[in-house]
C-alpha cells in the first residue's frame, strides 16, 4: 500500500491538485505493481512564511515565474 506525500507552497487550485493526485497515483501503480486503489496521495500546502531556502522564508523571496 504505497503512500506518497507531497509538500508544496500554497496557491494551487483544487483542479490542479486533483490532476496531480490522479497522475501520481497512475505512476506509482504502474511502477510499483500496486493497484491504484491501494495508492494514497497526501498533499500538504505549506504557507510561504513556513518554508525557507538559504535562510530566508519564501514569503521574502520573489515568486518563481
Amino acid at each position: 500500500m504505497p503512500l506518497v506525500e507531497i509538500s508544496m507552497l500554497t496557491g494551487r487550485d483544487a483542479d490542479t491538485k486533483e490532476e496531480m493526485i490522479r497522475e501520481v497515483t497512475e505512476a506509482v501503480a504502474r511502477t510499483s505493481g500496486a493497484a491504484p486503489e491501494a495508492v494514497t496521495v497526501i498533499i500538504r500546502d505549506v504557507p510561504r512564511t513556513d518554508w525557507g531556502r538559504a535562510g530566508v522564508p519564501y514569503s521574502k523571496i520573489e515568486p518563481d515565474k
